[in-house]
This record gives C-alpha cells, structure tokens and sequence, in this order.
C-alpha cells in the first residue's frame, strides 16, 4: 500500500484499492459464495404434511356437514351459529393449506447425491478430456513458444506472433462453426483423405473434434505464458550447456524445461480450467451425437430442469476439481503463487 501511494498519491491509490476491492467481491467472491450457499439447501414439504394433509380434509368433510345441519336448521338463532362455526372452520384450513403449501428451506447434502453414476461418469471424462487437451496443447505450443522465443529473429518471432493472434479477432463461435465444416463427414477434410483412398472418418461423432477445436480455440492461453517465460533465458545458458556436451534433448529437459516451469504452470492451469468449463465447443463439435460435457448437464440443470441447487453442486464440484489441479500443478512444477503471478 505504501508503495502503491508513492506511486500513484493517496487519492488515486486509494480509488484503486477500492475498485479493486468491488471487483474482488462483488465480481469473484459473491458469486461463488452465493453458489456455495445455494448447492447446501433445498426446499422442501414442511414436517408433518402428511398429518396436515389429514386435517384439511377432515376439516372439509367438517364444512360439507355443516352444509346439510345450516339447510336443516329451525331458526335463524341456529343458522347463525353454523355460519359463524363455517367461518371459523374456514379459516382453520385457510392457515393448514398456506403451512402446507409453504416449502421449508432444509439444509441438506442430497443436491450432491443426485450425481448418479452416468453423471459421475460424465463428470470423469471430461476432467479425463480436459486433461488431454491441456497435454496435447503443451506438446504442440512448446516447440512453438521456443522457436519464438530463442530461435527466430525478433522480425520475424514478430510476424508469427501477429498470424497466431490474427485469427481470434474472429468469434470463437465462428471458428468452431469453421472447424465442424472441416472436420465434417462430407467435410474438405475426409474429401482429401478419400483421394489417397481413407475414410471418410466420423470425427465429430467419434469426439476427435473436441480435442483439435478445444486445442485451436485455447492456444494461445498456453503459447504466451511459455513465450513470454522463455524469452527471459538467457541464451548463454543453452550455448554453455551445448559446449559441455549436452544434446537437445537434454538441453531442455535439464535448462529449457526448468526455466519454463511457471510458464508450463499457467499455461496448464488456464488451458484445462477453459476447457473443463467449456460449453459451446463440445456441443457445437459433437451437434449432440456424442455424451455431453458435464457443463452441459450443469446448464441443463440449471436452465432445463429449473433446479438451481443442484446446478449449483454439480458448478461446485467442477470448481472444487479445478481449484485441486492449480495446487497439482503447483506441487508438481514447484513454483509458488508469486511466480505464477510475475
């Protein structure tokens, strides 16, 4: 803080605390909490419907009685008193249905339990999925991120910068639609593949096309991190390693990789939560013909089934599980929040 007032003088510094403090709250941690709160609860009959249930009708039966004694009485000192008990009987069923009617708010763990074993399984596969496009990303952008940043002139490292980035001035929807098209059965794709007489092959059907949309559309979210934490090793390392012998295999895996352990970090983490929290692309690439990713089954709870507590458990459990892999990356890679932060 006093750094930040040095910097900036007290008014401004302290303008930015508090929008940075609206932001944390009102934009992060309201809405998780809210989630955490909903997930714990439902509304439920209150205790002992049943009974009141009995009461009402007995109450009624009641009413019908009163009916027949109000047509069958002498005088009107009688009648007035069946229509003041028919008033209070009503009026004692007017309170029973208005308790009976009125759900109670009971806290209860049985949102997380209607995750049954297809849920369940869902819910595996996509972590599985979402961990082989954080794989597949890292194996592709690597060699990327390197060449750009140790290999090639700044010229030219510039150029390939600008045609990675280029193509997400489009929509992602876009670009999604753009790879169905290819990878489509009838797609350009298959077309080239029969003329060398393979195929046609079902990639969307088969969910091959989640992996190579997933892959193209977060890219970039493991190609910077890797780029910008590569391109602060010093060259003179990888130069001195080469003199003493070592090959390129283990220039990387004892200097390259080392170096790049909070860029692999970030990249990680960012790929797999986008993709464990992806919705347009597996139902676009699949056009539902494969089983849905579990953020299919939170929307359809939450927007089909109308069921915002178990929406809310089901969002839980996919955030509890992407919040567990930032600290496995953390433990594996060992870096600390600070270097994941720089």
């Amino acid at each position: 803080m006093t750094e930040l007032r040095r910097a900036f003088g007290a008014p401004l510094s302290a303008l930015i605390v508090f929008l940075a403090g609206v932001w944390i709250l009102g934009m992060i941690a309201a809405p998780q909490i809210i989630m955490i709160e909903q997930s714990f609860w439902t509304m439920q009959r209150p205790e002992g419907a049943a009974e009141l249930s009995v009461r009402i009708d007995a109450l009624y039966n009641r009413l019908d009685v009163l009916a027949l004694d109000h047509a069958a009485a002498a005088d009107d000192a009688a009648r007035a008193a069946i229509d003041a008990e028919r008033v209070e009987v009503q009026g004692e069923i007017t309170a029973l249905e208005a308790d009976e009617s009125t759900p109670v708010k009971t806290w209860t763990l049985s949102n997380y339990a209607q995750m049954g074993q297809a849920h369940l399984a869902i819910f595996a596969k996509t972590i599985l999925a979402s961990l082989a496009v954080t794989a597949i990303a890292f194996v592709v952008c690597y060699p990327i991120a390197f060449a750009i940043a140790k290999l090639e002139p700044p010229r030219r490292a510039a150029m390939i910068m600008l045609a990675l980035v280029v193509p997400y001035a489009i929509n992602e929807l876009l670009r999604v639609f753009a790879w169905q098209m290819i990878l489509n059965y009838s797609g350009p794709l298959n077309a080239a593949l029969g003329l060398v007489g393979i195929g046609p092959i079902p990639f969307l059907e088969s969910g091959t096309g989640v992996f190579v949309a997933m892959v193209y559309a977060y890219i970039l979210f493991m190609v910077f991190p890797l780029y910008n934490v590569l391109e602060t090793l010093d060259t003179n390392q990888i130069e001195a390693a080469r003199d003493l012998g070592a090959g390129p295999l283990q220039i990387h895996r004892r200097v390259v990789l080392p170096h790049a352990r909070p860029g692999i970090a970030v990249g990680c983490i960012m790929t797999f939560m986008l993709s464990a929290g992806s919705y347009a692309v597996p139902y676009i690439m699949t056009r539902g013909t494969a089983n849905p990713w579990f953020t299919q089954l939170v929307y359809n709870r939450f927007f089909q089934a109308t069921n915002w507590n178990v929406g809310a458990a089901y969002a839980l459990s996919l955030l509890v599980v992407c919040t567990g892999f930032i600290f496995l990356m953390m433990r594996l890679l060992k870096v600390r929040l600070k270097d994941i932060a720089k």
